[in-house]
């Protein structure tokens, strides 16, 4: 009897078992690495020149061959990618019809190069998107998952860390030596009175840990379900994470980040919080009443204030916030109001939401195209003096070699401006889905289901939020939370 076969079989199962060795290392890395996400060393054919650049690209590109296209194939796809795959096809239907306008470049940018970059952006948020949820096989993989997760954000917890000393205590030989090991991990320089994790800039760290990571460290909280075995008492690794984040925070001073983690936090005391049974069989009844739940509310809105408070007196412009309201005002209060948004640095912000809804309104069905905002900026700006927004009139009267064309940034409006009705309605039927699949597991029973409905449905509040203040289809967060939900809901059958 020839041993060929004999010999062939155990090659392709060695084969097997090291492409399951090497995507369960990319996994790994993958999850590790989500928390950074400018990372220098890049090609520049594959985003090199761009702001947003996921360390977790490189691993995700093994797990595409290994893992994603083969399960596209063979595996049941999940339903919610009925409704995502149709606002892709928008997407770039959008996108290809608006490079035939004869569009001018913008600071030495063409369109056609504009398009490219804004499709691969797209197309880098779908394989995250797929990957979270069809690598998965199992409960057990989404246990394990969530380990390794939190071991990502422990690492970037403790870099923050390291960052809030020189925050509160200003030492130039500490920030000097973080700087230069932050030069390979972003492409940004440190700050030298906020705290950057390993992220691009603060905003994006308190984004990551008020979005990205929250949701889950609550969810396990509310439910009592834990992704580790270790427990003593009460006490959980879960809850270590999120006293570690919540002192973190603060030092970023970011007022999204913040606004983000103070919802979250009440809407989880208030709504979402399991009450205490007492009594057994028909005579069981409530133990917390409402009036209790929101007298802790108000306590832990007391307390937030405090923190915030104190971490402001570290920061000047963080400190606006209240500082303004010191003030007399000399006019009418809209007016005051008006002011007041002024004040804290929003005038460009909403100049920026107000262009891109007139983009909208003048091409209300399929928008301008992915990525064709900044072509569009200066004839739909509203009509209003810009001479106090000197960031607005460098988009018009660019710096010489300056080639980082504007965004909307406000993930709706872009919406709205680049793909149209069409393309919002297409996202909005996707974003329903996933809330669908979140409340069923918050609905079905079994603590596990219920800790990923709990999560998943702070996930989509927080997304909500964040969504005011970011329209980047590149940064992972939004992706990383819809997967979840998604791989979560595939294994919610009891």
């Amino acid at each position: 009897m020839s041993k060929a076969p004999v010999f062939l079989g155990k090659g392709r199962e060695f084969a097997a078992q090291l492409s399951a060795a090497l995507a369960r290392l990319a996994w790994i890395f993958f999850l590790v690495s989500l928390p950074v996400t400018s990372f220098p060393f890049f090609p520049f054919e594959v985003g090199g020149g761009t702001l947003v650049r996921p360390l977790a690209v490189y691993p995700m590109l093994v797990l595409l061959f290994l893992v994603v296209l083969p399960r596209l194939l063979t595996t049941p796809l999940p339903r919610t990618l009925l409704s995502f795959f149709p606002f892709v096809l928008v997407a770039v239907a959008a996108t290809l019809l608006a490079s035939l306008q004869g569009i001018e470049a913008a600071q030495g940018v063409s369109v056609a190069a504009r398009a490219v970059r804004a499709l691969l952006t797209l197309g880098l948020g779908a394989a995250v998107y797929l990957t979270v949820v069809l690598w998965p096989q199992s409960r057990e993989d989404l246990r394990s998952s969530l380990r390794w997760f939190y071991a990502g954000f422990a690492l970037a917890l403790l870099w923050g860390s390291l960052q809030v000393f020189y925050v509160v205590r200003f030492s130039p030989h500490w920030f000097d030596l973080l700087s230069k090991i932050q030069e390979y991990i972003s492409t940004r320089r440190l700050f030298p009175n906020r705290v950057s994790g390993l992220t691009y800039e603060p905003n994006w760290f308190a984004d990551q840990i008020s979005f990205l990571l929250l949701p889950w460290l609550l969810g396990s909280i509310l439910t009592g379900y834990s992704a580790f075995s270790w427990r003593w008492r009460w006490l959980t690794i879960e809850w270590l994470m999120l006293g570690w984040a919540v002192a973190v925070l603060p030092f970023t001073y970011s007022r999204a980040g913040l606004i983000i983690l103070v919802a979250t936090l009440l809407v989880s005391v208030l709504f979402f919080r399991s009450r205490r049974e007492t009594g057994s069989g028909e005579n069981r009844r409530l133990g917390k009443l409402p009036v209790r739940r929101l007298a802790e509310g108000a306590l832990l809105t007391v307390f937030l204030a405090g923190v915030v408070y104190f971490t402001g007196t570290k920061n000047a412009f963080f400190a606006r916030i209240w500082d303004y309201w010191q003030r007399r005002p000399d006019q009418g209060y809209a007016q005051y109001l008006a002011g007041y948004f002024e004040y804290l640095g929003f005038g460009a912000r909403f100049t920026y939401w107000q262009t891109a809804y007139n983009m909208y309104d003048s091409h209300p069905l399929l928008g301008v195209g992915l990525g064709n905002y900044a072509f569009y900026l200066e004839e739909n700006l509203p009509e209003q003096p810009l001479a106090a927004m000197p960031e607005v009139l460098r988009q018009i009267v660019p710096d010489v070699g300056r080639d980082r064309l504007v965004t909307s940034k406000n993930f709706y409006l872009r919406l709205l401006a680049e793909t149209g009705l069409v393309g919002t309605a297409a996202f909005l039927a996707f974003l329903t889905a996933i809330l669908g699949c979140a409340l069923y597991l918050w609905l079905s029973p079994g603590p596990e289901n219920r800790f990923w409905g709990t999560a998943g449905l702070l996930g989509l509040i927080g997304f909500f939020l964040v969504a005011f203040s970011f329209d980047s289809f590149a940064i992972p967060n939004m992706w990383v939370v819809f997967g979840f939900i998604t791989a979560a809901h595939r294994f919610s059958s009891p």
